[in-house]
């Protein structure tokens, strides 16, 4: 591996400044706020997407404590469509314990903002280099990419002291000397826009990018070996049916989905493990109303979910099941719903 060269750091703060993303909402910015924001929403979440969701976010939640003191379901229906909910629960809960433990401000050091709900090394180093100049490295996936590539790290990261390893590879590399914290956020936030926009997965830009002098895994033209991950995602499937009962006034029969589980804290149609299971819970006298929805798959990270969605349509709110409520037409557009149980019903307003 290819030792640390002095000027690293410095190419990617001048490519940064020059040629980085400096128009993003959440950039140009110290308030660590809208910083640790901003890195929960993009985990696993396109910027394209995140934009929209940050802004109304903000507009709702302009600082910790309006966020601390919302409820857990205007948080997660502000959420609704965004994906990996326990995102949402854990940026409550954080915000929670800041205004409980920290006095509404937020830590300055990385090492305490990690005790925080989901908060994990790389997030509490990016709020801390980012708002407070602290020199530590790290390692999403994007920059992961950049470093391995650089350096040549062909050690496998399914590994977990190949993964330590990587960190204090990419601790080298950090900016240093008297400058070091006036570098750190323009830095950080050089190593994110390189693995977005340049060193990306597939046919990355090598002719453009600002440390190819350095980059090991360039210079040998196979870029797209890096990173080394062995363990393959064990996917799986599974069945699941809806009951989609809704009055001819629009209003939907939703039931708070338990957690842990699928789509835990969220509203959702009435789930059931099969077709009989969800027959039993209508009245014997109701079967003949019941309509099957074409079977549609909902795609997540490590299963696919095919859902069976059998509506129901009754003139009024006046059959009740034992858990869960009658949610008005006015209504269930703002709560917490799974995007595909939102897509469904959404389906429904435009037929």
């Amino acid at each position: 591996m290819r030792a640390r060269k002095a000027d690293f750091a410095a190419r990617v703060v001048a490519w940064q400044q020059a040629h980085g993303r400096n128009d993003l909402p959440w950039q140009n910015t110290r308030d660590p706020y809208r910083v640790w924001l901003s890195e929960i929403m993009l985990q696993q979440t396109q910027v394209v997407t995140v934009r929209g969701y940050f802004d109304r976010f903000l507009a709702r939640f302009p600082d910790v404590q309006a966020l601390a003191t919302a409820s857990l379901d205007d948080v997660l229906g502000l959420w609704s469509g965004l994906g990996y909910y326990s995102r949402a629960r854990n940026l409550h809960r954080c915000a929670q314990q800041i205004m409980a433990l920290h006095q509404g401000v937020f830590p300055q050091t990385s090492e305490v903002l990690e005790t925080l709900p989901g908060i994990g090394r790389s997030t509490a180093a990016a709020i801390a280099s980012l708002c407070f100049g602290e020199r530590v490295a790290i390692l999403d996936a994007n920059v992961k990419r950049v470093v391995t590539r650089v350096l040549g790290f062909d050690a496998d990261l399914a590994q977990a002291a190949h993964v330590r390893a990587l960190w204090d590879a990419a601790t080298g590399l950090l900016p240093a000397g008297k400058s070091a914290k006036a570098d750190m956020p323009r830095y950080t936030q050089g190593m994110m826009d390189l693995g977005a926009t340049v060193c990306v997965p597939a046919k990355p830009a090598c002719d453009v990018c600002p440390v190819r002098v350095d980059c090991l895994a360039g210079a040998a033209g196979d870029p797209q070996r890096y990173p080394v991950r062995t363990r393959a995602l064990k996917r799986s499937s599974q069945s699941i049916w809806l009951l989609w009962a809704q009055t001819a006034q629009g209003d939907v029969w939703l039931d708070k989905r338990p957690t842990p589980g699928v789509w835990a804290g969220l509203y959702c149609l009435p789930l059931f493990a099969s077709e009989d299971a969800l027959r039993q819970a209508v009245p014997s006298h109701l079967h003949n109303l019941l309509q099957a929805v074409p079977v549609f798959t909902h795609v997540l990270t490590h299963k696919d979910l095919h859902l069976h969605a059998w509506r129901l349509p009754l003139a009024d709110s006046s059959l009740q099941w034992a858990s869960g409520r009658w949610v008005g037409a006015d209504a269930w557009p703002d709560v917490g719903l799974p995007a595909p149980i939102r897509k469904l019903l959404q389906s429904s307003t435009t037929d």
